[in-house]
């Protein structure tokens, strides 16, 4: 059961790894198609699609496509990189009981 859990933790890190590279890579080559652009926007507009809407896709119509690819990649990969912490988070907890019992 102990290498059984230490097992599924190392896999849980190396996913939680593999996953930051992947997005990462996509996520920086649509960032750096907006810096080309110059298309400026905060965290606020990233994590509410209804200020995007209404402030960032009207100034920059053209990068529309873009601008929805990017915030989406960044709204998916930290929930996935949520998810994964409190995956690891949990089946360390049940290693750390399952060693002293």
């Amino acid at each position: 059961m102990y290498i059984l859990l230490v097992s599924i933790i190392i896999g849980l890190f190396i996913a939680m790894l593999f996953l930051n590279l992947y997005f990462r890579f996509r996520v920086l080559r649509t960032y750096r198609k907006l810096v080309q652009n110059r298309v400026e926007f905060g965290a606020k507009h990233l994590f509410n699609p209804g200020k995007m809407e209404e402030e960032i896709y009207p100034r920059y119509p053209h990068m529309r496509e873009e601008i929805s690819v990017f915030s989406r990649h960044m709204r998916y990969s930290i929930r996935m990189a949520t998810v994964l912490i409190l995956l690891i988070t949990l089946f360390g907890a049940v290693l750390m009981y399952y060693r002293q019992g």
